[in-house]
């Protein structure tokens, strides 16, 4: 698989990108700023949508599609949003391409096929959304209405990372309309705790909920709620945001309905969504020197089998029995690979699997079969053990569940022991710059303070706990009182 990857402690940006590619989940394309996801990257994205997607229908939403460019006219409709979002957008002016007459065999855009209203691709589809929803609403009994789109979006980027900021990426965006702003805060809310939950119990991630500052919240929004994740170099990765729009959208939309009194109102709105970012923190949270760490939930293969053989004859005894343990593993829904390849050595495969950060590697040689044992390996400890064939299922079923819960465990244990509370702005910079992580600090709550921070330390506020206890006390740097602790962190 080539030369060993660059260590973490040398280099993580180095090293996380190598891991990357050498890992194949993905490579730069030819278009600037865009990626290739390969298959084995894009199997565990299809995990993740697919359980997403599950969380989602039993929340009651349901899926649609909306197009990928968006009239500017409607773009500009909301203005926030517009203005959020303007300088990253591609617009596209012309529908045409003609033959250059001064340079034979090459095209230039036809200068009579200018549209009559640009398109803006979409950062985000809130405006096209919303006006549609202006067709679907007119009364109460229209609502709520609980929408999800899976998309590509399109944000052009100067300074891009595969998976972690791209110009294009792959998403969800959930879209909805309440008939009052108690039930739309609630879905803001409870479309967080679906993305929590989704980080902690199958990327075995842990993760913050809380809400963003002013200049810290979604174009468009009232309040904007977040789920924050610490990466292994200690910085933060904001992995899924849950927006509170108000009736910001309705109005700028005349999105109204009857009310039960007959009256006409405009509907409350949300807007939520997670990206392929959640490969980007999926690798940097688990994964080691040695290559990727897959917790077992989101592994496109939980186990590999490798054969060890000289012999024809060899092959055949050892396949008849990885075909026995083939059959008892996906009667329990293990997802198990026989890797027979003829093509590479058993080095050169455990070498891969071990970087492709399969949960477990089952080995059998003629000398296990005549012992009725198979050696088991662990990708997250790299341990190995010999195990006897007529208990290995149960062990293997067991085994994965004490891996996924070994991968949040370890990683919950390094997040708590980088939060670290700090009082003075000088212990501030100094856990920034030596110990990295949160750091739990009073702020006066002026964006004055929180732009000053950043400006000094390249620290911004992750979030407001949604958890933080009322706690009177003075902003680490103006010195002016403070309700309670906010999280600070430098982040992707």
């Amino acid at each position: 698989m080539g030369k060993k990857l660059t260590s973490r402690a040398e280099d993580y940006s180095k090293w996380y990108n190598e891991l990357v590619v050498k890992a194949d989940l993905a490579e730069n394309s030819a278009v600037r700023g865009c990626m290739v996801i390969k298959p084995y990257g894009y199997a565990i994205w299809e995990k993740m949508q697919a359980e997403l997607d599950k969380m989602f229908k039993e929340t009651g939403h349901q899926n649609a599609y909306f197009p990928l460019f968006v009239p500017k006219s409607l773009f500009e409709a909301e203005e926030k949003n517009a203005e959020g979002f303007a300088k990253e957008c591609a617009v596209v002016t012309h529908y045409r391409l003609q033959n250059d007459p001064d340079k034979p065999g090459k095209l230039r855009v036809d200068p009579e096929a200018r549209l009559e209203e640009e398109l803006v691709v979409r950062p985000t589809s809130e405006a096209i959304i919303w006006n549609t929803f202006r067709g679907w609403v007119q009364s109460y009994r229209d609502l709520p209405l609980l929408i999800n789109q899976w998309a590509n979006v399109v944000r052009w980027e100067m300074r891009t990372r595969l998976f972690l900021r791209t110009a294009e990426f792959l998403w969800q965006e959930g879209h909805t309309a309440h008939e009052t702003k108690k039930e739309a805060l609630e879905e803001a809310a409870l479309m967080n705790n679906v993305y929590a939950n989704f980080a902690e119990n199958f990327m075995a991630i842990p993760v913050i909920q809380g809400l963003k500052t002013e200049s810290e919240r979604f174009a468009g929004a009232d309040e904007t709620y977040c789920i924050e994740a610490l990466m292994q170099d200690g910085k933060a990765l904001q992995a899924g945001t849950s927006h509170f729009l108000g009736q910001n959208f309705a109005k700028a939309f005349d999105v109204k309905f009857a009310n039960k009194e007959g009256k006409q109102d405009y509907v409350w709105a949300t807007s939520w969504g997670v990206s392929t970012r959640l490969m980007g923190a999926l690798i940097m949270t688990h994964s080691d020197d040695n290559g990727l760490v897959l917790p077992p939930s989101l592994a496109p293969n939980q186990v590999v089998i490798v054969p060890i053989y000289k012999s024809e004859e060899d092959l055949n005894n050892i396949t008849e029995v990885a075909n026995s343990i083939l059959t008892d593993l996906r009667a329990k829904n293990i997802s198990v690979k026989y890797d027979n390849r003829d093509t590479h050595r058993p080095g050169a495969k455990f070498a891969q699997h071990e970087l492709q950060g399969v949960p477990i590697r089952i080995a059998i040689g003629p000398k296990d079969l005549a012992n009725g044992t198979v050696e088991i390996a662990r990708r997250d400890t790299l341990t190995k053990e010999v195990v006897n064939l007529n208990v290995l299922a149960e062990k293997i079923e067991s085994l994965l569940k004490e891996i996924q819960d070994a991968l949040f465990n370890k990683a919950l244990d390094f997040r708590n022991s980088h939060i670290t509370e700090v009082d003075t702005f000088e212990d501030f910079k100094t856990v920034l710059e030596t110990k990295t992580g949160f750091i739990s600090a009073h702020w006066d709550g002026t964006t004055e303070t929180e732009d000053k921070i950043k400006e000094l330390t390249k620290a911004t506020i992750r979030c407001v706990p949604l958890d933080a206890k009322e706690e009177t006390g003075v902003c680490v740097y103006s010195g002016k009182p403070s309700a309670r602790r906010v999280l600070f962190a430098k982040a992707y």
